[in-house]
């Protein structure tokens, strides 16, 4: 281990972020330090190295190919440190830590969490809401739910609903949508990020090459259900965006077309490792909140 003696651990630290995630931002991102930070933490590594480790690119931080295995053996070593701390420290088996996007936290979760409370009133959850993919080798994250196909590298991923998209609209708006062609005479209020667009429910109600007028593009989803509820236009939503909403009677589903976009929702917990009671309990209570696959499919 003398060769550790040549290196500061957080130049380490900085190479492999930016090796696996590309970019300065990411590696900032992650570590919660400036990109001028890890910028110079990448450059002192590569001075006590005595070689580049990146090539500068338009598209991102690119290894150099000599420096590919160092990073692969960064990225492994870190892991075990992780796991290492990990078993370290002292668990609160009455603290779960959940990591997921904040739409789903804000416009799905939130409204449903005393129920979980009565039924486990000796779990504390901790909700860690952000966009950023939590490493659940490194993070100090029980689970995780993730949109997407489920074929993350590193996590077991269980399916816990299958992702469908239907038209949502305030009641008032819903009156003049009387079969789906109706649906072209509405300005659509569009999600800006999202994976799908208005194509994939278009082509599933038989309007395949239509398209639709467009009133708001949103940067985030919460935006565009806030807009679509105040009556602004039509949207694409999802269950655990929209239903809230619809059962409180503020959005209607006008039509019972719904269409895959071959994602889902997922729980996700890290690779071959065992879960505790605490993430039994609440995936045993998550499942029970979603719908079966009949009911998501209309």
């Amino acid at each position: 281990m003398k060769n550790l003696n040549l290196m500061h651990l957080n130049g380490l630290r900085a190479l492999e972020a930016v090796g696996r995630l590309g970019s300065l931002q990411a590696a900032a991102e992650e570590l919660g330090v400036s990109i001028g930070a890890v910028s110079q933490q990448v450059i002192k590594a590569e001075a006590q190295l005595g070689q580049p480790v990146f090539q500068r690119l338009p598209r991102g931080m690119v290894a150099v190919d000599g420096a590919r295995p160092m990073l692969a053996r960064l990225t492994d070593g870190f892991h075990s440190l992780s796991e290492a701390v990990g078993l370290g420290r002292r668990r609160d088996d009455t603290l779960l830590t959940i990591s997921v996007a904040p739409v789903f936290a804000a416009r799905f979760l939130v409204h449903r969490l005393d129920r979980f409370s009565t039924l486990h009133p000796d779990i504390r959850l901790r909700i860690d809401a952000t966009t950023r993919l939590a490493d659940l080798g490194t993070d100090d994250i029980d689970l995780a739910i993730r949109v997407g196909p489920g074929t993350w590298p590193g996590v077991d991923a269980e399916l816990l609903i299958e992702q469908t998209v239907f038209p949502v609209c305030a009641p008032a708006l819903a009156e003049r949508l009387k079969e789906p062609r109706d649906i072209l005479q509405v300005p659509a209020i569009i999600d800006g990020p999202s994976m799908f667009s208005w194509d994939i429910w278009l082509k599933e109600a038989g309007l395949d090459g239509s398209s639709m007028a467009t009133r708001h593009v949103f940067n985030d989803a919460s935006l565009c259900l806030d807009a679509t509820i105040a009556g602004q236009g039509v949207m694409l939503a999802w269950h655990t965006l929209a239903t809230y909403a619809l059962e409180q009677g503020r959005l209607v589903e006008p039509f019972s077309v719904r269409a895959r976009t071959g994602m889902g929702h997922y729980l996700v917990t890290r690779a071959g490792a065992r879960l505790p009671a605490k993430v039994k309990a609440f995936r045993a209570w998550l499942k029970n909140e979603l719908p079966s696959p009949l009911e998501t499919q209309g």
